[in-house]
């Protein structure tokens, strides 16, 4: 197989999985296009590096979380055309609301504690993976995934622990 067939094969493949990740983190259909097309550029630039890597999902994750952050720092030079703000798609989907809740509780969360979580839970990573693709400890990746965890249940209204409580209690 050649090359060019082989990245559209993988992309192909995840492309619906890596649009719906970059949508968890950034919780904006027409960003998380953005971030995906951003990825995928990047990806075929270097696909001869990235076939060449041990875990290939791992080594998109890491690029998609980067052009994540790419994205974030360059927020401030996005440039409005219009004096009025598109419609929004409307969907068929029959758990609205539910997407709508958990996007809503993922958008308190810090954006740290949103990555790991998404990673973590969405993308099916290990605390070791997640630490090696944000580049910190994986007691760092822990600690946001308890914390973020505690304020989803939180904002949720769900699983009152004993650290919600204490949360509550303190805020």
């Amino acid at each position: 197989m050649d090359r060019d067939s082989e990245y559209v094969e993988y992309v192909t493949a995840r492309l619906p999985a890596l649009h719906r990740a970059a949508y968890l983190l950034c919780g904006d259909p027409y960003r998380a296009d953005d971030i995906v097309s951003a990825t995928t550029t990047s990806l075929y630039r270097h696909w001869n590096r990235v076939r060449a890597a041990e875990n290939i999902d791992a080594y998109v994750h890491r690029v998609l979380v980067r052009k994540y952050a790419d994205e974030r720092r360059m927020r401030w030079a996005r440039v409005l055309l219009t004096n009025r703000v598109p419609e929004q798609a409307h969907t068929t989907d029959d758990h609205v609301e539910e997407r709508d809740s958990l996007r809503a509780a993922l958008a308190e969360l810090t954006s740290a504690q949103r990555t790991v979580l998404v990673l973590r839970f969405f993308c099916d990573l290990p605390v070791a993976e997640v630490a090696r693709i944000l580049g910190c400890s994986e007691g760092n990746v822990k600690s946001h995934t308890n914390r973020g965890l505690i304020m989803l249940r939180r904002v949720l209204g769900v699983g009152e622990t004993p650290q919600v409580r204490e949360l509550r209690s303190s805020t």
